[in-house]
């Protein structure tokens, strides 16, 4: 009875029912309360919030070092856990799935912040000890998670372990094929010297500074170079001709020598001659070690000249590598971790460019290049060695040694057999007044061949345009080629969808009125984007250093250069770095007053201390005259043969005593080549109409059209 004294109703069956319904909502929120606790507790959670924040600062720009190593720490951590999750007993199957969910959510987002500074993706799967500063990072993010910290986590070490120079080296799979199909490699014994047992006159003398001393007094007027044969045929593959000194070097490695210190000044050819002296000289497989900005170059040049032969490049690790190929090209930065397979690889010659890098013995850049040398000098006694560099020289004498070193005509402490002999051969000892002129004669002997263009001008064509490509490294590079997949991308999309709406048209009228389209576009379009005139100039950007900086070689092997550029950026990026590099220069743009534009022309033609003249490709091609010089490096290209030729004509003009070379830089693999071909085809056009040839259709039409049109092209074959 309720107090009212009225009868209640009964609770039955629906009272029932409410309650249980009751019971079960609380239920659940507890246990949504309790899953909800648990998803905040642990390491998880930390390590979401660290990526997430590390992913903004990727957002806004660089990754900062602090961010990095705490990016480092979490890719340790998420490793960890992982394997923690995957062996716990205590976790029911569903339990274990959800927590590796959680795990693949924190992996993507570090994954896509990579992406936008490919700098972190090494640290994804970088297993090196933890340094001292990453390991308090650890520390402070498992404190952090409430984790019981185990013995290693609680003391921080304070000098990593240090890593075996064997654990840097790695062996591609293509290597490990080759390994496969060539257990034994014989060494070759034919040429071993025999040594003689008594030892000659000059044993007890101490003969390395005397013979770099004997560069320095012994000259005599006379040049530093061996004297060559005359070859027998300037003929090169696929109806290329040879000048005259190529031909002559190529002949003395037919006739048996074999050690080089090939130093021609720049414009010269000396890769096609180190290449064709190796075909001479039957020393395949070779290998070339080079600069990065070049390896591509090399590439193109042993297809050029001796087209007979393969080649391939190492990059990084090497995945993409073919370790059967006949020329193997790898740059000084990656040397250290291939130096180990090469070593066994069974080359019979061996090329170094810029050979001037390894003048620090202390170096490991150095050192790699030396063991790789010894090596093969080891399997090959008579492999063929070449030095390759228009500076042997930077600063002092000293630069020969390491090498001299490299081609075996010394060692730390005294010349090799083959030296030695030179020097018994004169009867003279440095205590003797003739000595240095003929120790001198007798290292020269040995290999050097220096040519000047103006030793070998009949040879040279009075203006020549020599192509380098360079690779665009880093995130320039990647955002480049991104651009250009997008703009091809987009130029598919369009070509496919105008091929369904003309079923009959011919694909070929298809794809010039899609480029004709997008060209239109892109003239109306804002900076940015990835249409082809804002393709074209983050390129010559990209450019700027790696053109810069052969500029500077070209300098201090030849005198004065002329670097021109398009764009106002480019040319700062590029003075900045001559400054850096302690090189003078002028500077030539449109904005100057006359009498500015005068005082740098003064200075570049009178001033010794002047090295390069910075000139704007528009502003400087026309109306002045730069002959002081006879090199050209054109950093960025024009969309037209005319403006270039311009350019090349303020150095190429009367007054100009020297062959005239002009250096185009292009970046490999954009469309930075299609250009250059484009102006190539439309110079050669230019000839057929002023000689009253028939002029070819397919070459009409603007540049900028015809590489849209060349894209497209391909990418719809």
């Amino acid at each position: 009875m309720s107090p009212s004294g009225q009868k209640q109703p009964s609770s039955g069956k629906n009272q029932s029912s409410s309650q249980k319904a009751s019971t079960r909502k609380r239920s659940n929120s507890q246990t949504q309360r309790r899953r909800q606790h648990q998803d905040e507790t642990g390491i998880i959670p930390i390590l979401a919030r660290t990526v997430r924040a590390i992913e903004n600062s990727a957002e806004r720009g660089k990754v900062s070092p602090s961010n990095r190593l705490r990016y480092r720490v979490v890719a340790a951590l998420v490793r960890e856990e992982r394997a923690r999750i995957k062996t716990d007993k205590a976790l029911t199957d569903a339990e274990r799935t959800k927590e590796l969910t959680r795990l693949d959510g924190i992996a993507t987002i570090m994954a896509k912040t990579a992406s936008r500074d490919t700098s972190l993706i090494q640290l994804l799967t970088d297993t090196a000890p933890l340094t001292p500063a990453a390991q308090e990072a650890k520390r402070a993010m498992l404190l952090e998670a409430g984790a019981e910290l185990s013995p290693e986590d609680l003391v921080v070490v304070t000098e990593a372990a240090p890593v075996r120079e064997e654990e840097k080296h790695v062996v591609p799979q293509s290597v490990r094929q080759y390994q496969m199909s060539n257990p034994f490699l014989a060494p070759d014994f034919s040429a071993v010297q025999t040594k003689t047992a008594t030892a000659g006159r000059l044993a007890n003398w101490e003969l390395i500074e005397p013979l770099f001393r004997s560069f320095e007094v012994g000259a005599g007027g006379g040049a530093a170079s061996m004297e060559l044969p005359e070859a027998r045929s300037l003929a090169a593959a696929g109806g290329k001709e040879l000048m005259r000194h190529q031909g002559r070097f190529i002949e003395s490695a037919r006739a048996g020598h074999r050690t080089y210190l090939l130093a021609d000044e720049p414009g010269l050819g000396k890769t096609a001659q180190a290449l064709l002296a190796a075909d001479a000289a039957g020393a395949f497989p070779l290998v070339v070690v080079v600069p990065n900005v070049v390896k591509v170059n090399w590439a193109r040049e042993v297809e050029k000249w001796i087209p007979q032969r393969t080649a391939t490049v190492v990059h990084g690790d090497g995945d993409d590598i073919d370790a059967f190929a006949d020329v193997v090209i790898v740059n000084y930065e990656v040397l250290d971790r291939h130096v180990a397979w090469l070593s066994r690889r069974g080359f019979k010659g061996m090329v170094v460019d810029e050979a001037h890098f390894i003048k620090n013995a202390s170096s490991q850049r150095s050192k790699n290049v030396l063991a790789l040398s010894k090596s093969i000098r080891a399997v090959t006694p008579n492999a063929l060695f070449v030095a390759l560099t228009g500076t042997p020289l930077i600063n002092q004498i000293e630069d020969f040694r390491m090498i001299w070193q490299y081609l075996g005509w010394i060692d730390d402490k005294k010349p090799l057999a083959s030296l030695m002999r030179k020097l018994e051969e004169t009867e003279l000892n440095p205590g003797d007044p003739g000595f240095f002129s003929s120790a001198r004669g007798a290292v020269i002997d040995m290999g050097i061949v220096r040519r000047k263009k103006v030793d070998v001008a009949a040879d040279i064509p009075a203006r020549r345009i020599a192509d380098i490509p360079v690779e665009l490294d880093g995130e320039a590079g990647r955002s480049i080629l991104e651009a250009e997949a997008a703009l091809v991308a987009r130029l598919v999309e369009r070509y496919r969808r105008l091929a369904a709406a003309r079923p009959d048209s011919a694909p070929e009228d298809l794809i010039r009125l899609v480029a004709a389209a997008e060209l239109e576009e892109s003239r109306g379009a804002t900076s940015g984007g990835d249409n082809v005139f804002a393709m074209v100039r983050r390129i010559g950007q990209a450019k700027a250093t790696p053109a810069a900086d052969y500029t500077v070689n070209l300098a201090r092997n030849v005198g004065k250069v002329v670097f021109f550029a398009k764009h106002i950026d480019v040319m700062d990026a590029a003075e900045d770095y001559f400054a850096k590099a302690g090189l003078k220069t002028v500077s030539i743009r449109g904005e100057q007053t006359t009498k500015a534009r005068t005082a740098a022309l003064d200075a570049f033609t009178n001033d010794p201390e002047v090295a390069v003249a910075v000139c704007s490709l528009t502003a400087a091609g026309v109306g002045i005259n730069l002959q002081v010089a006879s090199n050209v490096v054109l950093a960025e290209l024009s969309w037209t043969n005319a403006e270039q030729t311009q350019a090349i004509d303020r150095v190429h003009r009367i007054g100009q005593e020297l062959p005239v070379t002009a250096w185009r830089i292009i970046a490999a693999g954009t469309i930075d080549g299609r250009i250059s071909e484009l102006i190539d085809a439309k110079a050669g056009l230019a000839a057929r109409a002023l000689d009253g040839e028939e002029l070819d259709d397919a070459a009409e039409g603007s540049v900028q059209l015809e590489a849209l049109v060349s894209l497209l092209r391909d990418a719809v074959a």
